[in-house]
């Protein structure tokens, strides 16, 4: 029975004493947030959901062990991939060689270990150059606009036109390497073609992504405030327009591995001495009916490691859309 004193609708103690309204709050809505506690972003959100995700997972401990192969191939196997006998030359997978022998004799498992640092460089630092490139031109051009925008994005539909992988023969066959050329040296100018003609689809995200940040409240009282535009950029814009370029990088990074094996497939790519994927596939392709454990193996890894990535990037957009929060 409600006292006499209590308001109508309130909620009182046992003893009629009626509660407060901090109480009353709490009682009605639940238990409010602590002084201390955060609010949530949409990267926290991100990474937990990250965390609750199999695919994620599993693409991680894949990236994982290919990245640690890279560093450090001497903790997967103790052969020397340039030593060779001429006498085990294609000889199968056995006790002694788990993949088998190449052409030259050479142990296949231990190629295609330190095969990985190669293919994973040039993917990682393209696809770096690549986001880097291509997001200085998108901010330039959504934050601008007008005639700078304009230059910028029909200097964007000019390179958009040139198809990636013949502009990467093109410029690659233009300055060839030999048996001479130092590793980073080879390993640059694959990077190097890459990067020029992959940037576009980054700077057209970007792009668009800064035209609609840049009218957020946050922008316009840093602009009455007297912020100057590169503190702007820097600070306001691109922490709130990076998530979609982070994604897109995280599967491409898995494409540019790929280009990479088909240019060294194609012999215009990485050159030996260096020890690359697509190197070890183009020396098999001429066995592969007598010998496809040459074949095989190289192409396994290329395979897992490629769609290693492309799992990641699918991850990291689902915990990134807004669309399914």
């Amino acid at each position: 029975m409600t006292s006499p004193l209590t308001p109508a609708g309130s909620t009182s103690a046992p003893g009629g004493v009626p509660l407060p309204e901090e109480e009353l709050d709490t009682e009605r809505h639940g238990a409010a947030p602590g002084a201390g506690d955060r609010p949530r972003s949409l990267a926290s959100d991100a990474w937990r959901d990250l965390r609750r995700s199999p695919i994620f997972l599993i693409s991680a401990v894949i990236i994982a062990v290919l990245v640690l192969m890279a560093a450090v191939p001497s903790l997967f196997t103790n052969a020397e991939p340039d030593q060779c006998n001429l006498q085990l030359s294609r000889q199968g997978p056995s006790g002694s060689a788990w993949f088998g022998y190449d052409l030259q004799g050479c142990d296949v498992y231990a190629r295609t270990v330190y095969g990985a640092r190669a293919s994973i460089l040039v993917g990682v630092f393209t696809t770096i150059g690549v986001a880097v490139l291509g997001s200085i031109v998108g901010m330039l051009a959504g934050y601008y606009g007008r005639w700078a925008d304009t230059l910028l994005s029909r200097l964007t539909d000019i390179f958009f036109g040139i198809p990636l992988l013949l502009g990467a023969i093109i410029v690659l066959a233009t300055f060839p390497s030999d048996v001479g050329t130092p590793s980073w040296q080879t390993i640059g100018k694959v990077v190097l073609a890459l990067s020029i003609l992959g940037w576009t689809s980054v700077a057209r995200i970007m792009r668009s992504t800064v035209i609609q940040v840049k009218h957020a409240d946050y922008v316009q009282a840093a602009k009455a405030l007297g912020g100057g535009s590169r503190r702007i950029l820097l600070s306001h814009i691109l922490p709130n327009a990076v998530a979609p370029v982070i994604v897109y990088s995280t599967i491409v990074l898995g494409v540019f591995v790929a280009l990479e094996a088909t240019l060294s497939f194609l012999g215009i790519g990485l050159q030996a001495p260096v020890i690359s994927w697509g190197i070890a596939i183009d020396q098999a392709q001429t066995y592969v009916r007598q010998s496809p454990h040459m074949l095989l193996f190289p192409s396994a890894f290329l395979s897992v490691t490629v769609l290693a990535f492309i799992m990641l990037g699918d991850a990291v957009r689902d915990a990134f859309d807004p669309k399914l929060r």
